[in-house]
């Protein structure tokens, strides 16, 4: 199929890491032949998940950020004209807190919270010095046909439990050549430091960071009763830059109750209505995580 008009999901991906991994798991890949419109620099993947016809798109190498995903979604929707919802999945930093244990490796979905349709842009406003942070505007919440069908999903996984590692197993068995980078990464890379051990220079923090008990935040195994990963449903902050500080991460947290921060998601959401998904790669610190 090559049919432009046939397509009615949008896929954006901000890095080719995400892109492969998408693709990989389309059920049918289409023929990629030449369907842009005039002026649409945008690399596409086509193919079907289910029954719908799904249009992927990646952010240009080494660009980033909420004006470069505006671009790649304003382009897509010139090109495949029908349209009906996108989707944003990639990865974000998670703001573990005593009520939410996120873990590396878990996903957050956007939801409406605190007043916000499920994204919201935090520099899109003003710090104001010792006092909490006032946002000067906010961004449209998704589609209702994808808010009904995520109540839907949350009902069945809390019921039933999702699949993630099987269906992840599933592509990894089929595509053998992927499991060494898209496999998951050892437990012991993931550690949570506390708010305020900050990583000092560029190096790696096995090199850097103390693993010292004292500087991480304890946190119990899963047991068997418990998803791993876990599936959270809550708003997504989004701006032009990574979050790197774990004491602004947590006050987002305690005013706006964010669960994830990302680069790239506030450039779609007003202009190419989207649900937002996130696997969390890092913690919105400091300690990046490579894996």
């Amino acid at each position: 199929m090559s049919n432009p008009q046939k397509y009615t999901v949008g896929w954006i991906c901000a890095l080719t890491t995400e892109f492969v991994a998408a693709q990989a798991f389309l059920d049918e890949k289409h023929d990629n032949l030449s369907v842009a419109a005039d002026n649409d620099d945008n690399n596409y993947a086509m193919g079907k998940i289910g029954e719908h016809n799904v249009v992927m798109a990646v952010l240009p190498k080494s660009e980033c950020g909420i004006a470069a995903a505006t671009t790649v979604a304003r382009n897509m929707v010139r090109s495949f004209p029908n349209i009906r919802f996108g989707l944003m999945v990639g990865v974000g930093g998670g703001a573990p807190s005593a009520k939410h244990d996120i873990r590396l490796g878990d996903v957050v979905v956007s939801a409406r919270s605190s007043g916000k349709g499920g994204v919201f842009q935090y520099d899109y406003g003003k710090a104001i010095q010792e006092h909490a942070f006032e946002a000067t505007g906010s961004l449209n919440q998704p589609p209702q046909l994808l808010l009904a069908a995520l109540s839907r999903l949350e009902a069945e996984y809390e019921l039933e439990g999702h699949r993630l590692n099987d269906n992840i197993e599933k592509v990894l068995e089929e595509r053998p050549r992927l499991r060494k980078k898209y496999s998951q990464p050892h437990p012991y890379t993931d550690r949570l430091y506390r708010s305020d051990i900050v990583h000092q220079g560029s190096d790696a923090c096995d090199n850097v960071c103390s693993n010292d008990p004292t500087c991480l935040v304890d946190r119990k195994e899963r047991d068997d009763g418990e998803d791993d990963p876990a599936i959270y449903y809550s708003l997504i902050a989004s701006a032009n830059q990574l979050m790197k500080d774990a004491i602004a991460r947590d006050k987002l947290l305690t005013s706006m109750d964010v669960l994830c921060f990302e680069i790239e998601a506030a450039g779609l959401i007003n202009y190419f209505p989207c649900l937002v998904i996130c696997g969390i790669c890092n913690y919105s610190n400091s300690h990046k995580n490579k894996e």
